[in-house]
């Protein structure tokens, strides 16, 4: 454990609230921020977490906290990932349960603090969030500031253009944006606004050459001094071509910068300046993600956006890297590529985390990065798919929540052959409330004509997404969890498309012959509790087959036949119960007269822990289901009309 004690943190150990940085000097205030460095170096390498961003954002966030007033002055995280210096200065000086049940979340959390206001960790929404504060505030006669912090990165999105828009237009109120300008996001950041700001990152220098050049002509004496003046208008002009202030100001904004954000006196001047004029204020703050930490900087493609467990001298994981279900895609997609040159991927901001590098590094021209804009990536893939490509689209689960009006009516109802791939799709633990992919299920339900697979191993990933861009007309969509696929998971026979895991008949056992029989139908990555669960229901004399339908939505007619031999069906998915797969074969079930026992994730929000904790704790593990088929025969009689639509062997 990496504690913060006074002998090794000296300066840091006397921050308990964010009033105690008032006491410090401008000297104690720079090793204030080594110590804050050298604390979550030691803290996340042991933890995980989002290193690089935080390392990036010390002194910004120092001066933050010494010139507003938290919390009646209220400081908004966009994505919140870059918070853990806030949590420090903030009275959360334990990291040693960064991320782990029951302790610190990854990101901003209103029961930890007051001083955390926003948990969503989407990107973009902290100017929204800020507008509708700012403006309640100002009818409530409340005098407190509200700033909203935003990486370049998040200013791309749509939703944060729309937010500045009304927030230019809306009354004069205190309302700070900090624009925290390091020119990434996981990766480098895309888009017009990214060089427009990286634009700036040169005017620094360009400012420092025009001063010297003023000083020079000014020893000239008059003749120096017409001189310059005649130059000065062309350095107004030929400034709004570095530096985007006349972008800012013809929305209305007024437009402080660029500063130095490792500057702390700097940049509380700034901050002082932007809170003395009373009204809608944008800060530009540039920054260096990674900064103070060698193995950070040198990874270029990420600078440590987010790590597991390394070793704090050298920046290398503790355990060696495994091949997970992303670089399984990896390989797949290249090779699908490689042969059809129709395919192109497309991804929002997330080249790296969702496997594309190794397909744009040989295709480029294939391969778009949008930016954090899930919304444009979309509609791009349904107007490429228009003019004969077949994109395919990677994001992550949950922020695919983002583009479903895109799905829904540029893609679906479009009928275009676009195939939506989505990492980290069901329980993902570790990255709290907003980061679990549950709720895609339950989305892709609704949407008419779209083909959704959940494959259970590496073999059903690839054969599914080969036959998701062999499609030509329609869209469909992978999804598969966070880390590590399973070994090989075979079927012993296929019936109409419903693979068949596994058959356990009472003849078959040293168990007296039991008339109780049990059908598991389970989604992707729960087939190995279902399996589980079948060997001890087994055991105790139950006739249990487990099947995986692999494509899951939407039910095919063979699995709602095959059902009907049954006794008892159960289904088991890492999705909402609500509107899912076993959802929907509950319906159709239900328009035989039949109905199944639904086992998924309870409609709310998770706390953060591990995977395989939140699975256990919602019964979704083999015990769980084993638990749960005891529990539904109990509930039922045998003599039940399930048992009459005929055996399974009957099924087509």
């Amino acid at each position: 454990m990496v504690a913060v004690d006074k002998k090794n943190y000296p300066l840091l150990h006397r921050v308990d609230e964010p009033q105690d940085l008032t006491k410090f000097t401008s000297a104690e205030l720079l090793l204030l921020s080594e110590e804050i460095r050298d604390y979550l170096i030691k803290s996340v390498s042991k933890t995980g977490g989002h290193l690089g961003p935080n390392l990036g954002i010390v002194e910004l966030t120092i001066a933050l906290h010494r010139v507003f007033h938290s919390p009646e002055d209220t400081i908004i995280w966009d994505t919140g990932h870059q918070a853990y210096v806030h949590k420090l200065l903030t009275g959360r000086k334990d990291f040693s349960s960064l991320r782990q049940e029951d302790g610190l979340s990854g990101y901003p959390a209103r029961d930890e603090s007051p001083h955390d206001i926003v948990e969503n960790s989407h990107a973009s929404t902290a100017l929204s969030w800020a507008d509708g504060i700012s403006y309640q505030k100002l009818r409530d006669g409340n005098p407190g500031a509200t700033v909203a912090v935003i990486g370049d990165g998040a200013l791309t999105g749509g939703m944060a253009w729309e937010a500045l828009n009304n927030i230019a237009e809306g009354p004069p109120r205190p309302l700070i944006i900090v624009v925290n300008d390091n020119g990434r996001s996981y990766a480098p950041t895309i888009g017009g606004i990214a060089h427009l700001l990286d634009a700036v990152r040169t005017s620094l220098e360009y400012e420092e050459t025009l001063e010297k050049g003023k000083r020079r002509l000014l020893g000239f004496g008059d003749a120096g001094q017409k001189t310059y003046d005649a130059l000065h208008g062309l350095k107004a002009g030929l400034k709004d071509v570095f530096v985007p202030q006349a972008l800012f100001g013809d929305l209305g904004l007024k437009y402080v910068g660029p500063i130095d954000g490792h500057d702390t006196v700097a940049v509380e001047l700034a901050l002082e300046r932007a809170k003395s004029f009373g009204q809608s204020v944008l800060v530009h703050v540039v920054t260096e993600k990674g900064r103070g930490y060698e193995p950070a900087l040198e990874d270029l493609a990420e600078r440590f956006h987010a790590v597991g467990q390394i070793h704090p001298e050298t920046g290398l994981p503790v355990a060696p890297q495994r091949f997970g279900w992303t670089k399984v895609f990896a390989e797949e997609i290249l090779k699908l590529a490689d042969k059809d040159p129709s395919i192109v991927g497309i991804t929002a901001a997330m080249m790296g985390p969702v496997g594309l590098i190794p397909f744009a590094s040989k295709h480029p021209d294939r391969v778009i990065d949008v930016g954090i804009a899930e919304q444009h990536a979309f509609t791009t893939a349904a107007g490429m798919a228009a003019q004969g490509a077949h994109p395919v689209v990677c994001v992550y689960s949950t922020f695919m929540n983002r583009a479903f009006d895109q799905l829904l009516m540029d893609i679906a109802l479009h009928k275009a052959p676009v195939t939506v791939v989505l990492d980290r799709a069901g329980i993902t633990g570790d990255d709290g409330a907003s980061h679990n992919g549950v709720w895609d299920l339950s989305l892709a339900a609704m949407v008419p004509g779209l083909n959704v697979c959940a494959p259970r191993d590496a073999k059903t990933l690839r054969k599914g997404l080969r036959k998701a861009v062999s499609r030509q007309r329609g869209p469909t969509m992978l999804r598969y969890p966070k880390g590590l696929p399973p070994s090989k998971i075979p079927a012993i026979k296929t019936i109409d498309g419903v693979d068949v895991i596994a058959r356990f008949e009472p003849d078959d056992l040293q168990h007296p012959k039991s008339d109780k029989r049990v059908l598991i139908a389970a989604v992707g990555p729960m087939v190995s509790a279902a399996k589980q669960a079948a060997e001890d229901l087994a055991e105790d004399g139950y006739a249990t087959w487990v099947v995986d339908p692999v494509w899951v939505l939407p039910i095919k007619p063979s699995l709602v036949d095959l059902a009907g031999g049954f006794d008892a069906v159960v289904t088991i998915e890492d999705g909402i119960v609500t509107g899912g797969f076993g959802s929907e074969l509950d319906r159709k079930l239900g328009e035989r007269g039949k109905s199944a026992r639904v086992m998924g994730v309870p409609s709310g929000f998770m706390k953060h822990a591990k995977r395989d904790d939140i699975v256990r704790r919602l019964g979704l593990d083999g015990r769980g289901v084993y638990d749960t088929v005891l529990d539904v025969f109990d509930g039922i009689s045998l003599e039940s009309p399930l048992k009459e639509e005929g055996s399974p062997e009957a099924a087509p």
